[in-house]
């Protein structure tokens, strides 16, 4: 089963408050993550071990560019990001990797699955 992890806390609590149901990620992930099926979402610093907070089925899998992300996509990801640059940053730091606004990124919205 793939798995949707998530490696900061403030993440991981807004997970378990069932106020986070979106992510973005860098790069085309739509042959990965494919809309209508079932994840783990999970959490847990990068080779570190992972602890399963709830199976969770892929409402929406979107491919855009960073430039097209909008307010309320940034909000989803996370609240204390302002605008698309300051994502940018976020996600250089995290993946260690140079992103421009060209960039594309995959916007997935999720639920939760109760009683899996």
């Amino acid at each position: 089963m793939l798995a949707l992890n998530f490696q900061s806390e403030l993440h991981e609590k807004l997970l378990i408050e069932h106020k986070k149901n979106y992510t973005i990620r860098p790069g085309d992930l739509s042959g990965v993550y494919l809309e209508n099926s079932v994840v783990w979402i999970t959490v847990g610093k990068k080779y570190a071990p992972k602890r399963k907070l709830f199976t969770a089925f892929l409402d929406r899998v979107k491919v855009k560019k960073f430039s097209q992300l909008t307010k309320d996509d940034l909000a989803h990801q996370n609240p204390d990001i302002k605008n698309v640059q300051e994502l940018i940053a976020l996600f250089e730091q995290i993946y260690q990797k140079n992103l421009t606004e060209d960039d594309d990124v995959t916007v997935i919205g999720f639920s939760e699955i109760i009683g899996d």
